[in-house]
């Protein structure tokens, strides 16, 4: 499971280092796509092949849309010896990363995220959403 969150710079030749913890948990190789509300997936070769299989099992119809925002940005990457990963512009550009990111883990995925689009994300969260969310889970 991924947890926890992290902040780290990207470099002016757009590499970043992937939290340690989820080096160990995603592998030695892993996939970035977009996300949803700007941030970056990175997700595990298993979660990548789950998204791939729930995308191909919908119709055309509705798939296509999903396929081509998934798929057509979509890296594999593969840290180097100090854990660094080579984010793409294509991607930087969709996630409005400049030099401060936050990692956070999303339980089956991490999100790579601009600091302050995080912040600002983070800032629309109140006390009385996350009751109600809750009260969904019956948790």
């Amino acid at each position: 499971m991924l947890i926890g969150e992290y902040q780290h710079n990207i470099d002016p030749k757009g590499r970043v280092i992937v939290p340690s913890k989820f080096r160990e948990d995603l592998g030695e190789h892993f996939y970035l796509t977009k996300g949803i509300d700007g941030c970056l997936f990175v997700l595990s070769p298993a979660g990548w092949d789950r998204l791939q299989q729930k995308v191909s099992a919908m119709p055309v119809s509705k798939a296509r849309g999903l396929q081509r925002f998934f798929f057509s940005g979509a890296v594999e990457a593969e840290p180097d010896k100090q854990g660094r990963i080579l984010v793409p512009q294509n991607l930087r550009s969709y996630a409005g990363l400049k030099k401060d990111v936050t990692f956070i883990g999303a339980s089956s995925r991490a999100e790579i995220w601009d600091t302050g689009s995080w912040n600002a994300f983070n800032s629309t969260l109140t006390q009385e959403n996350i009751a109600e969310a809750m009260d969904e889970l019956d948790f």
